[in-house]
């Protein structure tokens, strides 16, 4: 886990987000890969990915996501590997999933 990420699990700010503003911050790097591809490089987007996995592995530790919660987001971290390595069983973009997360900036920009 890269360190901005680790701090962030080990300081507890992570945790005291809503739900819609952890997906909101994992749509950012999303959003990241996808500029990197289109601009091809590579190296930025695998760096992106794996960003936005590790805060999807935070989301998904976190205590507060159980039952329906943590079954969509182990589903979504599946998918969202499944996208980025060509998608190969879903058959899902990238640009899916920034439609998808991008709802959730909305509610967390608009609840603030």
């Amino acid at each position: 886990m890269r360190d901005l990420y680790k701090n962030l699990k080990e300081s507890g700010r992570w945790y005291k987000m809503t739900l819609a503003e952890q997906l909101g911050n994992v749509g950012s790097d999303v959003d990241r890969i996808i500029s990197w591809r289109k601009k091809g490089n590579e190296e930025y987007a695998t760096n992106a990915f794996y960003r936005a996995l590790d805060l999807l592995d935070l989301t998904i530790s976190g205590q507060r996501w159980h039952g329906a919660r943590l079954k969509e987001l182990c589903r979504v971290r599946e998918i969202l590997c499944d996208s980025f390595f060509g998608s190969l069983l879903y058959n899902t973009t990238l640009e899916y999933f920034s439609k998808y997360f991008y709802q959730f900036a909305l509610i967390a920009r608009k609840s603030k």
